[in-house]
């Protein structure tokens, strides 16, 4: 299971090449892709025999009683962070510590022992203590952590290569795979020298792979399963069975959603995120985490705009106010209307890539001859 999302990260994904039907199942870990019982949220460790290793937040002393386990005994809480290593059971059935522990704004429910009550928990004293104790702060961290080091060995792996590669974000809807179907087309048409490869990204179905493979181009598809984003293992293990040519643009379709993959580096250049004009202005103050890490936004299906109210100037201050150095351009996938300029883009974007891993080469050749 994703601890920062909660999706399950990697449980069942699937990798297929649609054109050689190869496929690629990434096993479990662990229980990540069960259906998680009710007290299995923030699970920190597995132990001998199956036991769960639960993390509680007390942000009041009290004391309690378990008494329906072989080992009763009573402690004290004196507002600090503790766990217990082993699995117990009350009159009322399993110690259960739901997701309500998130619950907004002003307090949190510690679920009750038998003859105790428990007063309700100001968030901010949560915060506090899972500040000062690192216990879901650590969690978090040490996800994204590993995700990043397994980012970086992509963007490594890439530079040596010459690969431009750009990550596709957007919700569900917004035109990603039109998009990229008129881009791979039209550069064809172009006779660009660059071929373009293509990683989607999908819970479920080959539907947008076979689009892709539709215009000739190289792609593999990743299933995610119940997972909500693409993280930077499931990317280094697509990479493996798609192998781009050296000097190559690699489009990372996202899964669609406007809040996870803003949080996870696949090892990409850049985030290119896809706002849809039906969707309503005020998305990147809606969602700006994904907006502060995209350096450029597509306004797509422009073409659509005599039908509707959509103020896109409004829209632009929005994206710039969460993010000032954010690149705008307004584009029609299905009709063409301002595609040269995301052209433009691309081919910039390729260049700066060259640049970049030039000017490592020489710095890298500087320091070993010290």
């Amino acid at each position: 299971m994703c601890t920062t999302c909660g999706c399950s990260k990697g449980a069942g994904t699937v990798i297929t090449d649609p054109e050689t039907g190869e496929r690629i199942e990434t096993p479990a870990e662990g229980e990540s892709g069960a259906a998680r019982k009710p007290g299995s949220w923030r699970q920190l460790a597995t132990g001998p025999a199956g036991s769960s290793v639960a993390a509680h937040l007390h942000a009041r002393a009290h004391r309690h009683a378990h008494e329906a386990h072989a080992d009763a005994h009573e402690h004290e809480h004196d507002g600090h962070v503790h766990s217990h290593e082993h699995i117990h059971e009350h009159d009322s059935g399993e110690h259960v510590y739901e997701r309500r522990h998130a619950r907004a704004p002003a307090a949190l429910d510690h679920p009750k022992h038998p003859g105790t009550e428990h007063s309700p928990i100001p968030l901010s004293e949560v915060a506090l203590a899972a500040t000062t104790h690192g216990t879901t702060i650590a969690l978090e961290q040490d996800v994204l952590a590993k995700n990043q080091l397994l980012a970086e060995h992509n963007r490594g792996w890439l530079a040596s290569r010459h690969i431009t590669a750009l990550n596709l974000v957007s919700s569900p809807g917004a035109g990603k795979t039109t998009l990229l179907e008129r881009t791979i087309r039209d550069l064809q048409a172009l006779h660009s020298t660059q071929s373009i490869e293509v990683i989607e990204g999908d819970q479920a179905t080959l539907n947008d792979a076979e689009r892709i493979r539709a215009t000739g181009c190289r792609v593999v598809q990743i299933n995610t399963g119940t997972g909500c984003h693409l993280d930077a293992g499931m990317v280094s293990r697509a990479l493996a069975q798609l192998d781009p040519p050296p000097r190559s643009w690699l489009m990372i379709e996202n899964v669609g959603n406007l809040v996870c993959p803003a949080l996870f580096d696949l090892g990409e250049q850049a985030k290119v995120v896809i706002l849809s004009v039906t969707e309503g202005e005020d998305k990147p103050l809606k969602y700006p985490h994904m907006f502060r890490a995209s350096r450029l936004m597509l306004l797509n299906k422009i073409d659509l705009l005599p039908h509707l109210r959509f103020d896109v100037e409004r829209c632009i201050a929005y994206a710039r106010q969460v993010n000032p150095a954010i690149e705008v351009l307004q584009v029609s996938a299905e009709t063409g209307a301002g595609m040269k300029a995301w052209y433009a883009w691309l081919e910039a974007a390729a260049l700066v890539e060259v640049a970049e891993t030039v000017r490592q080469g020489t710095s890298n050749a500087a320091v070993g001859s010290c």
